[in-house]
């Protein structure tokens, strides 16, 4: 029986970025992980082009929804991963934390935002395996 990992994504809006590397996470990980995503000053709403984008890698973001860090709690994670929320992005004495300076894409043409979607995913499905999940 493997441990379930916990990891929170974390950018500005929770509107794109963290919202795809969540739900590349789930996606991929399955039962193994336990993913969240959160902003630092949330939008309220997932990104419409996040939405088709994913959709195109079979992914669907409806039933996820734009939250605030407040709202993930207290419990521990063993990773943290922010992304461009930089002097706002939350400290938590989590194992492992990591910083990717990706670009929030949204105002980005459809083949960056694109290009941003799929580094995400490689940096997740790198993330999960060096946590001890295969993908």
């Amino acid at each position: 029986m493997s441990t379930v990992r916990r990891v929170l994504f974390v950018c500005v809006e929770n509107s794109n970025r963290s919202q795809m590397a969540e739900a590349f996470a789930r996606a991929r990980g399955g039962a193994r992980v336990d993913a969240h995503s959160a902003g630092s000053k949330p939008s309220g709403q997932i990104n419409p082009r996040a939405l088709a984008f994913m959709a195109e890698r079979g992914i669907d973001l409806h039933a996820q929804r734009s939250k605030s860090l407040q709202e993930i709690g207290d419990a521990p994670f063993d990773a943290v991963v922010t992304m461009g929320c930089g002097d706002t992005c939350p400290w938590d004495p989590a194992p492992r934390r990591e910083d990717w300076a990706l670009p929030d894409p949204k105002h980005l043409p459809d083949d960056e935002f694109r290009a941003v979607r799929d580094e995400i995913e490689r940096r997740v499905v790198a993330l999960l395996r060096e946590l001890g999940i295969e993908s």
